[in-house]
């Protein structure tokens, strides 16, 4: 009965210690030619669940310069995970109204600090609806600073920026503002 046994498991033996192995040898170096492989939560393709916050963004024709901004700031990956996240969206127009030369002066490497913190600026960790907001209230900031909701009439701001529309997001909510809200101000 042991021979019986043994006979199988010497076969079995045999025939991993004679197989290829798969795996790289530990002193080779990866193919350059290779394509590097994505990473981070933005690269995850799933094209049945509800948009998170960048795509939602992506989305829109009139975030096209947000987007922008979020990529040459490196926030895509931080954005696109779980939050929840309640992102304070200028509209394009909301851009061009800042003073000429000022989005694209961001937008260059050695600027990337300072856009980092506008943008930071604009997302709160959380889901904070507006019509839950009270005049006066101040929320904490992804960058640390501070912004302030003004209500008047039925309108919440914030900082002096209108929200004009509510989108729900898989990772929070986009609440689309008509001006770039500035740290400090």
């Amino acid at each position: 009965m042991k021979t019986q046994l043994i006979a199988p498991l010497a076969l079995v033996a045999l025939l991993f210690a004679c197989g290829e192995s798969t795996a790289p040898a530990a002193d080779s170096a990866p193919d350059a030619s290779a394509p590097a492989t994505a990473v981070g939560q933005s690269n995850v393709v799933d094209d049945e669940s509800q948009r998170n916050v960048v795509q939602v963004a992506v989305a829109s024709p009139d975030h096209s310069t947000l987007v922008t901004a979020v990529k040459t700031a490196d926030l895509v990956n931080a954005l696109s995970n779980a939050g929840p996240f309640t992102v304070y969206a200028p509209t394009n127009a909301a851009f061009e109204a800042l003073p000429a030369g000022t989005v694209e002066g961001l937008l260059k490497p050695e600027k990337k600090d300072a856009l980092v913190d506008i943008l930071q600026y604009h997302v709160a960790v959380g889901v904070y609806k507006p019509e839950n907001m009270k005049d006066g209230q101040v929320l904490g900031m992804v960058n640390g600073g501070n912004a302030t909701f003004q209500v008047k009439d039925g309108q919440v701001m914030i900082n002096g920026a209108k929200i004009v529309a509510v989108v729900p997001a898989a990772n929070g909510l986009v609440c689309v503002i008509d001006k770039v809200i500035l740290p400090g101000q």
